[in-house]
């Protein structure tokens, strides 16, 4: 390269062309790493290591010391602002849908909370994940709902936690703690399910239910002897995630079919066109009954559904 007399002032301490050649191969260099890496895994690291089932299980803690939570009752006001309290210290948005029902106890004031990324994509293909935060209604019994309602409802704080250190993830997930997921009298076109059943309609009636990829609800996921029982209608390619994030992480004897239908927040989302699974655990004899308690309870079963979860979100769920 001829030489060339270098001009006063700032260009002339500028490099030559052989080290701006050589910064260029090294840009290139790391962009074509950072693609590789964001090609291999929407997520960074192995979030699934992160999930604390200890936590979730204090977030349930905190829930069930409120005592019963039917909609509309100040115990449930109660869990909705530790809800949202807790979703904005992890960074979330939090948006709440209101709406109103006619039960078999007359008309009720339901409430979904809905919590999203800042920085959400426009028409980024969201996946959702839901549990229910109420709890049913008994006259007979004090009714907590540790594990229905608690476990899924402390858990999934727990994830939004989790999720908030890995934005890239995050900003393709919604959380949903649907409202009203109980039945008054039994499960039927007129009873159940408020809230899905209103979410499910207001995203079919918006044309919103292409914005989702999927959907995953938590329903009972805490109890000591764990087997999360998949109901059989279940839309078969998250089956397929759902055991094979289980065998990578080693708990596949967890998880396992219920060989029966199974009525519950996911069914609304599948009627409008959303693909929706339950990870569900019925086998468990305290539910709906009064001893529905904490000591029925495991942070191991929390961190158990936590992670595998997350390991299909984060390895399987966008490819």
């Amino acid at each position: 390269m001829p030489n060339k007399k270098r001009r006063r002032g700032r260009r002339a301490a500028l490099p030559s062309w052989r080290h701006w050649g050589g910064y260029v191969l090294l840009g290139l260099a790391l962009l074509l790493a950072f693609v590789f890496v964001r090609a291999k895994s929407v997520g960074d690291g192995e979030p699934w290591k992160e999930f604390s089932g200890e936590k979730a299980l204090a977030h349930v803690q905190a829930l069930v010391a409120l005592g019963p939570r039917a909609p509309g009752s100040a115990a449930i006001k109660k869990a909705r602002a530790y809800i949202r309290g807790n979703l904005a210290a992890t960074g979330w948005q939090v948006i709440e849908q209101p709406f109103t029902a006619q039960t078999p106890r007359g008309r009720v004031s339901f409430v979904n909370v809905i919590a999203r990324r800042p920085n959400e994509s426009v028409g980024t293909k969201l996946f959702l994940l839901a549990s229910h935060y109420d709890t049913k209604i008994f006259d007979s019994i004090r009714f907590v709902g540790a594990n229905d309602g608690g476990s899924s409802t402390g858990a999934l704080l727990e994830m939004a936690r989790v999720l908030n250190q890995h934005p890239d993830l995050a900003a393709q997930i919604e959380l949903i703690f649907f409202d009203g997921e109980e039945a008054y009298e039994g499960f039927s076109p007129n009873d159940g399910l408020y809230g899905s059943l209103y979410f499910a309609r207001q995203a079919q009636k918006a044309k919103k239910t292409d914005s989702y990829r999927g959907a995953i609800v938590w329903d009972m996921i805490g109890d000591r002897d764990l087997t999360i029982t998949l109901p059989i209608d279940s839309p078969a390619r998250l089956v397929e995630g759902i055991f094979a994030a289980a065998d990578a992480l080693k708990v596949r004897n967890h998880f396992t079919y219920l060989n029966d239908h199974m009525i519950d927040d996911h069914s609304p989302l599948n009627v409008v066109g959303i693909p929706a699974i339950d990870l569900i655990d019925f086998d468990y004899p305290p539910w709906h009954t009064a001893g529905d308690t904490m000591d029925k309870l495991s942070a191991e079963s929390l961190q158990t559904v936590g992670a595998v979860t997350l390991y299909y979100l984060s390895e399987l769920g966008f490819q």
